[in-house]
């Protein structure tokens, strides 16, 4: 009987080194599970939706997108006007400076001619009658004045134009803009 019972010690200490073992190598396999479960835990970064608000959502969107992106273009047309304007006006005074310029050169050019024209009727004059330095003097005060006006009459007609222009374009009718309601 001590024989039996020594077996069934023996057989009872094996058992309890097995099972220390047992919980040594579980022990050491769950230590580190509170780390995996939030390693393997799934987080949902992307959340599927139904089409239907999907479309919802869109036309909110756009709702709100659609007033912003008329008034920017409004502004747009506005400025892309102005500048046009402002070109027809650059192209005015171009074409009046360009008037100008030759009208000087015209009677620079004439005047050469003008005083060996005069230059003769001078000599003419020596002969005959003559105008005296103060009427030559007037004479080329009037002349001088003749020019400013037809000047400011070339001028004025330029304005005329210009703003007629600029009339015809304030009366064209502004291109609208449309928007596909759909995506």
């Amino acid at each position: 009987m001590a024989n039996a019972l020594e077996g069934c010690v023996s057989s009872l200490r094996s058992s309890m080194q097995l099972l220390d073992s047992s919980i040594s190598i579980l022990d050491s396999g769950v230590n580190d599970l509170p780390r995996l479960s939030k390693v393997l835990q799934t987080t949902r970064h992307f959340e599927l939706i139904s089409e239907p608000d999907l479309h919802t959502a869109q036309r909110a969107l756009l709702s709100e997108i659609r007033p912003e992106v008329d008034n920017l273009l409004a502004r747009v047309s506005n400025y892309l006007d102005k500048l046009e304007r402002r070109e027809q006006s650059l192209i005015a005074k171009c074409e009046l400076n360009e008037g100008r310029l030759n009208q000087y050169e015209a009677p620079a050019a004439s005047s050469g001619r003008a005083s060996a024209a005069g230059s003769r009727s001078a000599s003419r004059a020596g002969q005959g009658r003559g105008l005296t330095g103060l009427e030559e003097l007037k004479v080329k005060q009037l002349r001088q004045k003749k020019e400013r006006l037809s000047y400011a009459v070339d001028r004025l007609n330029l304005q005329a134009q210009q703003r007629q222009r600029q009339l015809r374009m304030s009366m064209a009718a502004p291109q609208q803009f449309r928007y596909d309601d759909e995506f």
